[in-house]
């Protein structure tokens, strides 16, 4: 099975199939031990995580410059280059982001595609492998504007933001559309409280890395990572936390196959009191760079008073018993100290939802507590019904795909769409099928125009051997553009699911979250819809109306992420462009393991497979 486009033809022979079950649940690829081409050393294993994703990290060794003397006729190889020639293009991190892909074929490695890696403009900042034989005191810090420089970060995070949702600061484009975005070291910084201790929730994690993002005097305080390595990538881990005596590794049991610890979340204790933040990115330098990421960041839950028991400093949406539940899932003495912690504080300020997945299968009222499940049973308890609601559609916004099976009716358009589509507990049966699902993953130009060039779509790990099985899926693909953020150029590693409008002036609800488009992620039902099975950890926060105060049933939808005051402050700021453009009939989705020679990216390079 095979198809074409401008950018050339994909296939793949039977006998490079994968499994339906693996290509179903198996999430992420390699992007460790990368070999740094141009300077004939091996730069290191930055973000241990699994065999697949070292060869994913590989697709950046080997860079093939474009031929411009057959540049296709009627493109101008200047006006393909200008996006980021002047201060925007800048070498490629050692520490590359997760390639997410649930479907990791058993031929991955035969399979794998070289990213490609371009040369440096002059006078850019020093590349990540140039760093690695530093010690962590002496490596040069790249140039962000942090807390308290260029913007008033305290004013950001406790004015004019009711949602507490942020983007990442994205390197190369306009500053005004980075004045309301947040970087790790604006997380991290002391004005957002005097660090004590603090836990790092992960999937990929470059240890040396994320010390650096701490500030100086606070580099020395317990950090505690929870990771999901196992075997090789477990002993490489450790041996990155070796050299800090304040660093503490948490294994997250991963009991069924294919399952991977993807939920990303900080537990940040001060001085002060405590705060949670679930976003999306790893913790690797290429993740906090090019990148469109979300961000939750809670208030400053202070400390309850000394005796206090039972629910104290809960909130309207539960989110402290449902934080204590998910970490106690984990079955982690480690985890047990941060939950006596949460206990402590009061954390009755919060307005989001909590919406985890954990490994296991599920059955009776614990089917509720995981997943789309979980989903479904919060729209139904905590919205309310829509006149027309049938007409209002369903976005899902992801950077992995995982096996849908052979048509829509397997998942996606039966449980899924189920648990999406629900408002209120009316008995009311819709037409289901008739609730449009529009789906939103970069085209082959999304990824080629965009500021990492090629290289972005190492993040973007849609396999061609989950994609020429699922055809009937890219019906329901949309472009990726977000003028509205300023980030059309920035991939998305983002994953937001929400339900518009007809019009996509308004939204009934809004979920940030870890979760990509795949049964591993979301659970998927068995023994004839009794038990739900989830294969891996993911974590995000649900937006509702009601537990903002508004009984409208909706949110109005924020026209430009950045703007001023002249909007509703109940406003919400959808990070990218609404309503999407479905593809054309010459767009194609970013497959990661096949080469495109058709024409360059903005770094003029292509992208060819080992």
């Amino acid at each position: 099975m095979s198809q074409e486009s401008e950018h050339g033809k994909w296939t793949v022979s039977s006998s490079d199939e994968s499994t339906e079950e693996n290509d179903d649940d198996a999430e992420e690829p390699s992007t460790s031990s990368l070999s740094h081409s141009g300077h004939g050393k091996t730069s290191g294993s930055q973000c241990p995580c699994s065999e697949d994703r070292k060869v994913g990290h590989k697709r950046k060794a080997s860079p093939v410059k474009y031929n411009y003397t057959s540049f296709p006729t009627g493109i101008s190889p200047a006006k393909i280059q200008r996006t980021s020639q002047e201060g925007l293009g800048w070498c490629l991190s050692s520490s590359d982001e997760e390639p997410e892909s649930e479907s990791q074929p058993q031929h991955a490695q035969k399979e794998a595609v070289k990213e490609e890696k371009y040369s440096a403009p002059k006078k850019q900042p020093s590349c990540r492998f140039e760093d690695n034989e530093l010690p962590v005191s002496q490596k040069p810090e790249k140039h962000y504007k942090v807390a308290s420089e260029g913007q008033d970060t305290w004013d950001l995070l406790n004015g004019g933001n009711p949602f507490r949702f942020f983007v990442t600061k994205v390197k190369g484009i306009k500053s005004k559309y980075n004045s309301g975005a947040l970087h790790m070291k604006d997380i991290l910084s002391p004005l957002f409280g005097t660090l004590v201790s603090s836990a790092q929730f992960n999937y990929c994690i470059d240890v040396e890395w994320l010390i650096r993002q701490y500030p100086q005097e606070f580099r020395k305080k317990p950090l505690l990572i929870v990771h999901g390595e196992k075997r090789e990538s477990k002993a490489e881990l450790h041996a990155q936390a070796r050299p800090y005596e304040n660093v503490r590794l948490c294994q997250a049991k991963l009991d069924i196959a294919f399952g991977t610890h993807h939920a990303k979340m900080m537990l940040l204790l001060y001085e002060e009191g405590l705060r949670v933040v679930i976003h999306t990115s790893n913790l690797i330098d290429n993740d906090w760079d090019q990148k469109t990421q979300g961000i939750w960041l809670s208030p400053l839950y202070p400390r309850l008073p000394h005796g206090t028991t039972g629910s104290a400093g809960e909130s309207v949406t539960n989110f402290k018993s449902d934080l204590i539940h998910y970490l106690m899932s984990y079955n982690s003495p480690s985890l047990k100290e941060w939950v006596d912690i949460i206990q402590e504080h009061d954390l009755s300020e919060t307005r989001v939802y909590l919406l985890g997945s954990t490994p296991g299968r599920y059955q009776g009222n614990q089917k509720e507590k995981w997943g789309h499940l979980r989903l479904r049973k919060l729209l139904k308890e905590y919205t309310s019904a829509i006149p027309a609601q049938e007409s209002w559609p369903v976005i899902g916004q992801f950077s992995s795909i995982g096996s849908m099976g052979a048509d829509q009716s397997k998942w996606l358009c039966s449980e899924f769409r189920e648990s999406l589509v629900t408002l209120g507990s009316s008995v009311k049966t819709l037409a289901k099928p008739d609730v449009p699902i529009h789906l939103i993953y970069p085209t082959v130009d999304n990824v080629r125009q965009s500021l990492e060039g090629y290289p972005a779509g190492g993040s973007l790990p849609y396999s061609i051997q989950t994609a020429q099985k699922q055809l009937w899926l890219h019906s329901y693909f949309h472009k990726w553009s977000a003028e509205t953020s300023g980030r059309s150029h920035a991939m998305p590693h983002i994953k937001t699911y929400m339900r518009p409008s007809p019009d996509f002036q308004k939204i009934a609800w809004f979920l940030v979250t870890s979760a990509n488009l795949s049964k591993a992620a979301w659970g998927a039902l068995e023994k004839n819809g009794t038990q739900l099975m989830i294969r891996s950890y993911e974590l995000g926060v649900l937006f509702l109306p009601s537990a903002f105060g508004l009984d409208t049933g909706y949110f109005h939808v924020k026209k430009k992420m950045f703007s001023g005051s002249n909007e509703p402050v109940a406003s919400f700021p959808v990070p990218y462009d609404l309503p999407p453009e479905q593809y054309g009939s010459k767009d194609r989705p970013w497959i990661w393991n096949i080469p495109y020679t058709k024409a360059p990216d903005t770094h003029g390079n292509m992208w060819l497979p080992s």
